[in-house]
């Protein structure tokens, strides 16, 4: 079954590469992400695919000639092919990796989730797609700062195109939408965090593109509810506080680590003064301690609570995506410089991550666990694929000569001041 889905998607993008060694060099990179590499270089990738040297892995990032986002394209209709779902649920969230420096593209002092404080690092905004059979990631756009997209001389130094300028993580993750929407990725919802639930551009365009949305806000947002004399402005915190006890219902929000995550919810209907359709205060009590969290929800039609309940915990599963991408493909790993290079390197662990999701998701099907067994997990199917199907393709050949090949270079070192360069 593995060979079958890979081949699917490997003829999939065999267009977009204008040399056959191209593709063959990407089909290589791609199984590299997929092994169980100590780090993900193109240096450790390129030693696993049997090459004598990094410099063809560097070369399909940086200057070889494929369409990236034509790639880009065929992965999100790969994915929506295998996991779609009418109300699938398209997700926003960005991330970051810390990074030294000052000259890898987008980097400056920022704050980061991935450290929960402002380091030195560079920040995306990822689109996922979930539904009931899976998830992955479908799409990325690099925040880049101010600091960069107002300097031209670190444009040019890092390839960014001329075409691209400053965009707030809200908008990217606009475009990211829109673009899925557009492709036809069956998708009924749209959910993310603080950061796009207080936009409301964002809202607005996911209203014109006909989407529902669960977005998440912050406690001192204002709403518009009934009240005696037609609509009151209200804090969303002051809304809650009204609220009798009664109002309250338990439900699940999903599978979580530990078994199902159950929180207490409320909803409370606003008034239509922002336009047709359905709007909704979506609150989240803990059980245990009582810490809230709100949401402002959309639907072109009316929907009930445990739907709304359903997509507001869908979101989560951005977060599992991350960490697959993170821990099995190398998504953060890379030592890349560019532009150009970043998307390419972000693309092709998305793609890894993909395959082993659809996959995952076919063998639940077709081989459904024990019920004292959990499910299959990406983890175990990473697992099981290096130990039953992948191996290094090396010989003893291309063994030795990695080893020249590092002696040459360390040799260059010690009587040069050589040092590695970044993977551009």
């Amino acid at each position: 079954m593995w060979p079958a889905l890979e081949g699917q998607l490997l003829d999939r993008v065999a267009g977009r590469f204008s040399r056959v060694e191209t593709r063959q060099r990407f089909t290589r990179f791609l199984r590299g992400m997929l092994a169980e590499l100590p780090r993900k270089t193109c240096w450790s990738i390129a030693e696993h695919a049997g090459e004598t040297s990094p410099d063809g892995m560097q070369h399909l990032l940086n200057r070889a000639c494929w369409d990236t986002e034509g790639v880009a394209a065929d992965l999100r209709r790969f994915v929506a092919g295998h996991l779609g779902e009418p109300d699938g649920v398209l997700i926003v969230d960005e991330s970051g990796d810390l990074k030294k420096g000052e000259h890898t593209v987008g980097v400056q002092r920022q704050y980061t989730g991935t450290a929960g404080r402002v380091e030195n690092a560079q920040v995306a905004v990822y689109l996922a797609y979930a539904s009931r059979h899976g998830h992955a990631l479908i799409d990325r756009e690099l925040y880049l700062p101010r600091s960069w997209a107002e300097e031209p001389d670190r444009r040019a130094a890092a390839g960014v195109p001329a075409e691209v300028e400053f965009a707030t993580k809200p908008a990217l993750a606009t475009t990211m939408i829109t673009r899925a929407v557009e492709a036809g990725v069956p998708a009924g919802w749209a959910a993310g965090d603080e950061v796009y639930g207080a936009d409301p551009d964002l809202r607005a365009q996911l209203e014109t593109l006909q989407l529902g949305y669960v977005l998440g806000i912050g406690c001192n947002r204002r709403v518009t509810v009934h009240g005696a004399r037609g609509g009151v402005r209200m804090r969303v915190d002051q809304v809650t506080a009204g609220l009798a006890e009664h109002c309250w219902t338990r439900y699940s929000a999903g599978a979580g680590a530990k078994g199902p995550r159950f929180y207490e919810w409320a909803f409370v209907a606003l008034h239509p003064d922002d336009g047709p359709g359905h709007r909704w205060l979506l609150i989240r009590r803990h059980p245990e301690h009582g810490e809230l969290a709100y949401y402002r929800c959309y639907a072109p039609q009316p929907a009930p609570l445990t739907e709304l309940v359903r997509v507001a915990g869908t979101r989560w599963r951005i977060e599992e995506s991350f960490q697959a991408t993170k821990t099995l493909t190398g998504l953060d790993e890379h030592q890349v410089r560019r532009w150009s290079s970043w998307r390419r390197w972000t693309l092709i662990a998305m793609a890894a991550h993909a395959l082993l999701a659809v996959f995952t998701t076919a063998a639940r099907t077709r081989h459904p666990s024990p019920t004292d067994l959990i499910p299959l997990t990406c983890n175990e199917t990473a697992r099981l694929l290096n130990r039953l199907i992948s191996s290094p393709i090396r010989s003893l050949a291309s063994a030795l000569s990695w080893s020249h090949w590092r002696r040459r270079h360390q040799h260059r070192a010690r009587t040069s001041h050589y040092r590695r360069r970044p993977e551009t």
